[in-house]
């Protein structure tokens, strides 16, 4: 078989099939290198159908496209479900298995013809559409901050968003292959887990303008009855000089830090330098001591600093590139070297594409900010890190994408899932990583540094890292 793609002007005049650009193609078969360590060649030639292929063999898989629909920009694909095992296949996880895109599904769905093995279901099609999010362009039902929520997505309208269905899909495929091309050694991946922490508010009170520490004080002293709190936010305020001050509620970095090494894991603190929105941004500077203090004993003990681009930067490429240039030259000064620089976007804002252009032209090495606010899972359909991608302009990225499966408010706040700091929590927490260990994936969790405020809330944290 030999490479080949339809012309995208072509193939939307005959068949419907037009995520086979050039540039989709390339990127599919990196993805698939990456995702099994073998050259998979993508031959899009034969209209209704899409073969892959390995060298030196004349056996191959072929993909019905069905009509394929994974070239829309809504989320009103339909969605069929498969059970792998009724057919002698595994399901990485449950079954039965959704199938997003398809009407309805064939029995069997996998199988084995003199050539190799033909499957009725567009894999590479559901590859395509959920994690170059072509469903999120265009799109005008967006929340008050502005994101795209998970209630207006395909995936949790259909009841799938805490399934890593990419994965899931990828590894029938994997199964496939190894009965196709038998002896072929398929990369085996390991499940890991991805701490990292937003640093919005790095002390509640060593940066508040003074008015500020009035109003902190009168809701220590009214609203919680905390007399010693009340007392101590004018005494931080002033000691806040060089460092955070021990005492500080929201300085629990050490804390923090003492977690993740005693599970050999490094947390990632991603620092927002520069201010767009007064009311949402941070109170702090980067170039602050107490804040290049801060950074430099993260650095000391082997954990990373990244970028937390302020408010309003989702729709400003150029603006993420003025504040990631601002953590670089605090960094620099420090003397903090690292391998790979990263990080999130603040209040988990997102355009598609504009966004991933100013983390592409920052120069940037990862995004870790897809997830939905209003609900945790997996808004990309995976928990593998995987090379960007904008379905407008059909091109693939060097910017790489960290889909993000879970923030702390997500899951616990009142006003996203409410399933508070007890024992639901910590079973939604537990769910969503075993479905990433089942696949072999990251469990890529946010925890802010201020949402330690309670022993609870400290013993669900420990907790979901341990187990």
């Amino acid at each position: 078989m030999s490479l080949s793609v339809v012309d995208p002007v072509a193939c939307k005049a005959s068949n419907g099939f037009c995520w086979a650009s050039s540039g989709a193609v390339a990127w599919l078969q990196e993805i698939l290198r990456e995702r099994f360590g073998q050259a998979i060649r993508i031959d899009t030639s034969h209209g209704d159908r899409v073969l892959l292929g390995q060298a030196n063999s004349e056996r191959g898989i072929t993909l019905d496209l069905n009509g394929s629909t994974f070239t829309r920009t809504d989320s009103d694909l339909p969605c069929s479900h498969w059970s792998p095992a009724a057919e002698g296949w595994r399901a990485a996880i449950a079954s039965p298995l959704p199938a997003p895109g398809a009407r309805q599904l064939p029995s069997p769905l996998i199988e084995e013809t003199s050539e190799g093995f033909r499957i009725h279901y567009d894999i590479l099609g559901l590859t395509y559409w959920m994690l170059s999010r072509r469903e999120e362009i265009g799109r005008t039902d967006l929340d008050a901050h502005g994101r795209f929520p998970a209630s207006a997505s395909h995936a949790y309208k259909h009841g799938y968003l805490e399934r890593p269905i990419v994965d899931e899909w990828l590894d029938i495929l994997g199964q496939v292959m190894q009965r196709t091309w038998p002896g072929i050694e398929l990369t085996q991946h390991r499940f890991d887990l991805k701490l990292s922490h937003d640093v919005d508010g790095p002390s509640r009170y060593g940066f508040l303008p003074w008015a500020g520490i009035a109003r902190a004080m009168a809701g220590n002293a009214i609203k919680r009855a905390d007399l010693v709190g009340a007392a101590q936010a004018p005494w931080i305020r002033l000691r806040t000089t060089d460092r955070l001050h021990p005492s500080d509620p929201a300085n629990t970095f050490d804390w923090i830090m003492d977690v993740s090494e005693r599970h050999g894991l490094a947390s990632a603190f991603y620092f927002i330098c520069g201010r767009t929105s007064p009311q949402h941004d941070a109170h702090y500077e980067p170039e602050h001591p107490a804040i290049r203090h801060l950074m430099r004993s993260i650095h000391e003990r082997g954990h990373e600093i990244g970028l937390h681009p302020s408010y309003d930067t989702y729709r400003n490429p150029d603006a993420i590139v003025s504040e990631a240039r601002r953590l670089r030259a605090v960094a620099d000064s420090e003397d903090i070297r690292q391998p790979h620089w990263g990080g999130r976007m603040h209040f988990l804002r997102w355009e598609h594409p504009t966004t991933i252009y100013g983390w592409e032209l920052a120069g940037m090495d990862y995004d870790s900010t897809l997830s939905y606010a209003d609900h945790a899972g997996f808004r990309c359909g995976t928990c593998f890190e995987y090379p960007a991608f904008d379905p407008v302009a059909e091109r693939m990225l060097n910017l790489r994408i960290r889909p993000l499966v879970a923030m702390d408010c997500s899951v616990m706040a009142p006003r996203y899932m409410g399933l508070g700091d007890g024992e639901r929590a910590f079973e939604k927490f537990r769910q969503l990583k075993d479905a990433c260990r089942a696949v072999g994936g990251s469990f890529t969790l946010l925890w802010h540094n201020t949402e330690f405020d309670s022993e609870a809330k400290r013993e669900l944290y420990r907790s979901v890292v341990a187990h």
